[in-house]
């Protein structure tokens, strides 16, 4: 449980800087919104980007496995950009505002959110 919830607040942490250096190109929460909702909003959507990378990740990556060694790795762009969209997807069916223009802007979403995701994850381990 423990190691889901550090999951979940690094993932809220590099979604947080992606949607700041992509700008209008991947939204949380509305621009009317207050603080309070956006934070309620990237609490949401993390919670789901969490759940997806813990459950839906592991057999995607499993059954892509030899597009992957062909590509050298490069096609793990591709699946966690698809991943990206597919929070996007549920984000908008529970109501919550999480936008990404298109596929291009979902793939540089998922390099800035590993990349993020790498550091903080050094970080907290040596915390």
């Amino acid at each position: 449980m423990t190691r889901f919830l550090m999951s979940w607040i690094l993932s809220a942490a590099a979604l947080a800087a992606a949607a700041g250096l992509l700008g209008e190109h991947m939204n949380i929460g509305a621009a009317a919104d207050t603080t309070q909702e956006r934070l309620v909003a990237l609490a949401i959507v993390a919670l789901v980007f969490s759940l997806i990378n813990t459950f839906v990740a592991p057999v995607v990556k499993t059954l892509s496995l030899p597009f992957i060694v062909i590509t050298l790795g490069l096609f793990l762009l591709v699946i966690n950009a698809l991943l990206l969209l597919l929070t996007d997807w549920i984000a908008d069916k529970l109501d919550v505002t999480f936008y990404v223009e298109s596929f291009g802007w979902a793939v540089l979403g998922a390099i800035v959110i590993s990349i993020v995701n790498a550091i903080l994850g050094t970080v907290a381990r040596r915390a």
